[in-house]
């Protein structure tokens, strides 16, 4: 899978891509999870590849999505549901609030999740099925190209509440364990492991040699498996596994393998950096897990800073974002929010940006530069989601999966670093026609940063001398092929 991770030309790439013919503004959310017009996204491969899995279905002008997948052909509910009554524990929406699905097709688990207070970041790579990750943007739902091969996934250490793998296609075993050691790393201690694939419940020598694999590593790694369940309504199996929450277990195995690993240099350390051979030292005591959702939002995360004057920080940081999108940003600044579901915030920070919207129909992309404060931790500690990034870089998703682009004082640092006329090309990218990009930054920069935009004819709007509103419209250049 080395060929489906990220390989960034140099120099980047300076052209706009065209629009396919017939693109109209998107379904508006909730009838999005549901449908989307085929024009937008004109790849009809998984039609015919997954029509007997109810992923998708052509309709008239649309694409259907009745709610299918590999492993709940008759409907992620009622797999979701399964899930819970097999293990009561889970509690959808409060203890478990961020999920990470892998392999996750048109993502129709995490788009089934949401109703249940569940936001999940959904991936996949861009393989033989075609424009998954495109499907589940243009439906609306939290989505991001990857794919577990040489590489660690760009996520923090300790993320995720739950991991969710059915069918994913990916050899947990393989490279002596390293694809499910990368899965420990992100996993927060105390979390879970669903794994719904054929090597659970089928009997055969090759699917039982798979499973003996499984069990060795898992117990090598003190997971314990909590659950083992056969769903007869669906033809599928399970099983469950929880990560430790201390180093007990390590402490007492009788062979130190996988090692321990060493805990220097870890800051960012997952941008561009192999995978690990070796397991995250855990507290010596029980892992408090975060508080339940949604008091988890505003209490103070686990990963802050211990120096005195972080909570204080922390809380101005919250209030401060709460009053100004209040204030400003829903009714000053001509923003028609209704149109807005996908949102990416370039500059994060500790997430108060996608914590004063969490009220709104919209979810928000939450992007740590790996240039700056490593706040990544505190993010997901909150229950939202977010990732790493190099904005001198490509993102990793497909033209036209965001409504609006947020960014807070970035563009000053990053053009030290790279052309800010590349940056711009990589917004356009993924901006949809009739999005919009929110910038505050100081006035040198927004000057260089509107002229730059204007050339993309994109209408430019400046509001109380520090806010920049950008709204890209349908424009392509003439001598541009169609898609």
């Amino acid at each position: 899978m080395e060929h489906r991770e990220r390989h960034c030309p140099v120099p980047s790439p300076r052209c706009l891509i065209p629009l396919p013919v017939g693109y109209k503004l998107p379904v508006s959310w909730p009838k999005s999870r549901d449908m989307i017009w085929y024009d937008n996204v004109p790849h009809p491969k998984l039609v015919e590849y997954k029509k007997d899995q109810n992923w998708v279905k052509k309709s008239g002008n649309y694409f259907v999505f009745p709610g299918g997948g590999t492993q709940f052909k008759d409907g992620v509910n009622h797999y979701i549901e399964f899930i819970e009554e097999t293990f009561p524990t889970i509690e959808w929406g409060k203890s478990i609030r961020v999920i990470l699905d892998v392999g996750c097709g048109v993502a129709s688990f995490g788009g089934y999740l949401l109703d249940k207070n569940v936001i999940t970041m959904s991936f996949a790579p861009k393989d033989e099925h075609e424009a998954q990750i495109q499907f589940a943007l243009e439906r609306g739902i939290p989505a991001t190209l990857s794919v577990i091969a040489t590489k660690k996934l760009a996520f923090s250490d300790n993320a995720f509440d739950m991991i969710h793998c059915a069918r994913c296609r990916v050899h947990w075993h393989a490279d002596g364990g390293k694809p499910l050691m990368e899965l420990n790393r992100i996993l927060r201690p105390g979390g879970y492991f669903i794994w719904s694939a054929t090597p659970v419940y089928k009997k055969d020598e090759g699917h039982k040699t798979v499973w003996k694999v499984m069990v060795n590593l898992t117990e090598a790694m003190c997971w314990k498996m909590v659950a083992r369940t056969y769903f007869k309504r669906a033809r599928v199996g399970l099983v469950i596994y929880q990560k430790p929450d201390s180093s007990s277990c390590y402490e007492n195995r009788k062979e130190n393998n996988p090692p321990m690993c060493e805990q220097k240099h870890r800051l960012n350390s997952s941008w561009y950096t192999p995978l690990d051979s070796c397991l995250l030292p855990l507290p010596t005591s029980s892992y408090e897990w975060p508080a339940p959702w949604p008091q988890r939002l505003n209490t103070k995360p686990l990963s802050l800073s211990l120096e005195t004057d972080a909570e204080e920080i922390f809380n101005e940081d919250t209030r401060h974002w709460a009053a100004l999108v209040s204030a400003v940003y829903l009714g000053g600044l001509g923003i028609n929010w209704s149109t807005v579901r996908n949102v990416m915030d370039m500059n994060a920070g500790y997430g108060g940006f996608a914590t004063a919207l969490i009220d709104r129909p919209l979810w928000v992309m939450n992007v740590v530069p790996i240039s700056g404060p490593d706040t990544l931790p505190i993010i997901f500690d909150r229950g939202l989601i977010g990732t790493y990034h190099d904005w001198c870089e490509s993102f990793n998703a497909y033209p036209r999966t965001f409504d609006l682009l947020h960014s807070i004082f970035l563009f000053g640092n990053l053009s030290q670093r790279c052309d800010l006329v590349d940056v711009a090309v990589e917004m356009d990218r993924v901006l949809r026609p009739g999005g919009y990009l929110l910038v505050q930054d100081t006035i040198q920069m927004i000057k260089q940063l509107g002229s730059i935009l204007r050339s993309l004819h994109w209408s430019v709007t400046l509001h109380q001398e520090q806010f920049l509103v950008v709204k890209k419209d349908f424009w392509r250049p003439k001598d541009t092929a169609r898609e």
